[in-house]
């Protein structure tokens, strides 16, 4: 038996957390709603079956854009924040904050951009550390660069809508598999553009693991990577060259990425992430039993098991 989707919808960059007794899940629908509110929602009881909770967040001023990509939620002293960006098209993505009394919405947005500097940002992935210090773990453009393209980066949060510092440079592309387009025009120029994108973190045996994606999310070389560090700001080591790969094309699975990772019911950890389906008509919901290794994750077969 080969891969299963989750849900048949459209759900990309999904991510999974728990929210009281059960779990909710978010991400990004292509295209989002011409009007109304955006991000598909979905609850689940034990991660198994999922219904629909509608759409989480109020479509904030149509100024912004109607690009709306890659939300996560967080839970802090009683309120929920989403983070996301909103951009037209694929330009001028600005990393944005929303509020809301419950994990199911409806989101607000606050009216904060938590990355001014930046040319584009996207996929804000919120990180509560053992001591309760938050962080915010990004994608940032660097044009600048060994090689230019889409980095990761991280800086601790002073609130949930406000950073305490400059961000910081978590892992840059280095691999030719990191290359999302050869001689593609940016920023007037043109350059062999690399991408890393969809951090994830999680704090197991007394060290910090990064899950991201890297290369084009449109095609079948997309896949997800691991990175380990000793503190949220670094610095981050990736993956020896050695270790598989946690998810790539293979299996009914293509593109696999953009992932997150959340604690299932018996209290093992869990991968989401998306995969195209056959006809690569629709990025689609899969979950997956994740383990952390003292040399690094791997990823357990699918439910059924692999073809």
């Amino acid at each position: 038996m080969s891969w299963t989707p989750a849900w048949p919808g459209y759900v990309a960059d999904p991510f999974v957390t728990r929210a009281g007794e059960g779990y909710v899940a978010i991400g990004t629908e292509d295209p989002a709603p011409v009007t109304g509110p955006v991000f598909p929602l979905l609850v689940s009881d034990d991660l198994a079956g999922w219904r629909s909770a509608g759409h989480a967040l109020e479509r904030p001023d149509p100024a912004l854009g109607d690009a709306f990509w890659a939300p996560e939620i967080a839970e802090a002293d009683g309120e929920w924040w989403m983070y996301y960006s909103v951009g037209h098209g694929i330009a001028g993505h600005r990393i944005r904050v929303a509020r809301a009394d419950e994990a199911t919405g409806p989101y607000r947005d606050v009216g904060v951009v938590l990355t001014p500097g930046e040319s584009f940002a996207i996929d804000a992935h919120p990180f509560r550390d053992v001591d309760g210090t938050w962080y915010l773990f990004f994608a940032r453009d660097v044009l600048d660069a060994e090689r230019p393209g889409t980095h990761l980066a991280v800086a601790p949060l002073a609130s949930m809508t406000e950073l305490a510092s400059d961000p910081v440079e978590v892992l840059a592309p280095f691999s030719d598999v990191h290359i999302y387009e050869r001689d593609r025009e940016m920023y007037g120029q043109r350059f062999t553009w690399h991408t890393l994108e969809g951090p994830s973190v999680v704090r197991r045996h007394g060290r910090y693991w990064m899950t991201f994606s890297g290369g084009a999310w449109t095609g079948p070389g997309y896949a997800v990577s691991w990175a380990v560090a000793d503190h949220p700001l670094g610095p981050w080591t990736p993956a020896p060259a050695s270790a598989p790969t946690l998810l790539a094309t293979g299996g009914g699975l293509v593109g696999p990425g953009h992932n997150s990772l959340v604690v299932g019911p018996d209290g093992d950890d869990m991968i989401a992430f998306h995969s195209w389906d056959e006809r690569r008509t629709a990025r689609r919901l899969h979950l997956a039993p994740i383990r952390f290794e003292l040399d690094g994750p791997r990823v357990t077969d699918p439910p059924g098991g692999r073809p």
